[in-house]
């Protein structure tokens, strides 16, 4: 050491208040900062007006009322000024990225870029206090009994970022603290309760992700063909969107499960999110009530939708079937979409009673063309039905039998649009092609035919039984 005093650059420790937790839609209504440096503490403070409507529930919690704010500058005439007092320091503050990710979004709306380097206390007490269980602002006033001089206003929360700076440097010293701030010092991105180490361990492969809340809940599942860098995007994206803040201020731990490519990892993560169910997924549905339309040419030649329901399904195997949706309702809603845009006859679709001689309430709404009077030949309705249904055309399998996809060292396994399993060897390729039926599931089978219309198609290896 030298006998020198150990020291570090100007820290201004920030708090802000705001309307809500919206980067895009809400505003800052008050900035607190307490800056130390060399000469002491340096005390900055101002309210602004956020042009803005604030809820009664934030002004409740933070006693901040539009009267307070009416005549108060809003950010952009304070915004060089706030500049200058965060120049050349490091922005601390509790929960960093909601604070830090506002302003950032603030200087961003005015043309001002902003890149100041980002100290996290939560991020510092979960390291030098790593047998406390919880680590917000509450917990820590609380552990450490920190003097509470005005809570969720800017500068008393400020001012308890400051307080327990102190007790840091009293506990473990300046060189130990020095240490803290080199260690978390660089990286605003990552979560409060994610390690720099468990992101670095993450390989930048194929595959799936799975960030998990408190008790090992699943959040989130995604999938991509690199890996850490995605994971990573959450978490920068979570400077300017609102879903990616969500997530990354409750994720607690992060798992993934490599796969060969780009076609495994769509494969497991459809199969990971029915599985465990993440609260912040789109749910997908299980295909257990799945149904489809089949069209039957009647006595007079008119092509009938008809209703093809679960257990009469076979999926890749019927010629004539489209869809597929997942419940009869969803099937008739798109049976009468596609009435109303190609002015089809509703009675004709079996969609309303058909009565000889009658138009249907559609002619007389002119969204039919007259096909339930002979005013637009069958033949053309028949048509027009089967142009307007082909899109949703169930494509019957292929191929003789099971087929394998080479992607990487591994072989996906595949027969009738279902997905069998993953083979790295002929004894499992043979095994799985093997092993039966299995259930039919709507997102592989689009997942599957996407891949194989496109460059996966010169990768498909027939499997013969052997």
């Amino acid at each position: 050491m030298n006998g020198k005093e150990v020291s570090y650059p100007d820290l201004a420790f920030v708090d802000i208040e705001t309307t809500g937790s919206h980067f895009d839609r809400d505003r800052i209504t008050e900035i607190g900062i307490k800056t130390l440096s060399q000469g002491g503490v340096r005390i900055w403070e101002r309210l602004i007006n956020p042009q803005t409507f604030i809820p009664q529930n934030i002004q409740r919690l933070t006693g901040i009322s539009p009267q307070m704010v009416e005549h108060q500058p809003a950010f952009d005439e304070i915004a060089r000024e706030l500049k200058e007092e965060l120049e050349g320091k490091i922005f601390v503050a509790h929960n960093a990225r909601f604070d830090y990710g506002f302003i950032k979004a603030a200087f961003k709306r005015i043309g001002i870029d902003f890149k100041p380097k980002v100290l996290c206390t939560v991020k510092l007490s979960r390291l030098l206090f790593p047998d406390q269980t919880r680590h917000n602002l509450d917990t820590i006033i609380q552990t450490h009994g920190l003097e509470v001089s005005a809570r969720h206003r800017a500068l008393g929360d400020a001012d308890l970022l400051l307080q327990f700076w102190r007790v840091c440097e009293s506990k473990f010293g300046k060189e130990k603290i020095n240490e803290a701030i080199n260690q978390l010092v660089g990286n605003p991105s990552l979560p409060p309760n994610i390690d720099k180490a468990l992101i670095d361990a993450i390989p930048d492969a194929p595959g799936c992700y799975i960030f998990y809340g408190e008790n090992q809940t699943p959040l989130y599942i995604g999938k991509s063909i690199s890996l850490r860098s995605r994971v990573i995007g959450h978490f920068q994206g979570a400077l300017t969107q609102r879903k990616e803040m969500k997530l990354s201020l409750q994720v607690r731990d992060i798992d993934w499960i490599e796969t060969s490519g780009e076609l495994g990892a769509l494969i497991l993560e459809s199969r990971l999110i029915k599985e465990r169910m993440p609260s912040m997924n789109i749910k997908l549905r299980r295909s257990k009530d799945l149904c489809g339309w089949s069209l039957v040419e009647d006595s007079s030649g008119v092509l009938m939708p008809t209703l093809v329901t679960q257990h009469q399904l076979a999926p890749g195997l019927q010629e004539n079937l489209y869809g597929l949706f997942y419940s009869k309702r969803e099937a008739h809603s798109y049976l009468k979409a596609i009435a109303k845009k190609y002015h089809l006859c509703e009675a004709l679709l079996g969609l309303e009673k058909r009565v000889e001689g009658k138009s249907c309430f559609g002619y007389q709404v002119k969204q039919c063309g007259g096909a339930c009077l002979n005013l637009t030949p069958i033949t053309l309705h028949n048509l027009q039905l089967k142009t307007a249904l082909e899109l949703f055309k169930v494509q019957v399998w292929p191929y003789a039998g099971p087929i394998a996809i080479k992607e990487g060292g591994e072989m996906i396994v595949l027969d009738k649009w279902c997905y069998l399993g993953t083979a790295i060897n002929q004894d499992e390729l043979y095994e799985l092609a093997a092993s039966g039926e299995v259930e039919f599931d709507l997102d592989i089978y689009k997942i599957v035919k996407k891949a194989l219309s496109g460059s996966y198609k010169k990768q498909v290896m027939p499997i013969h039984a052997q």
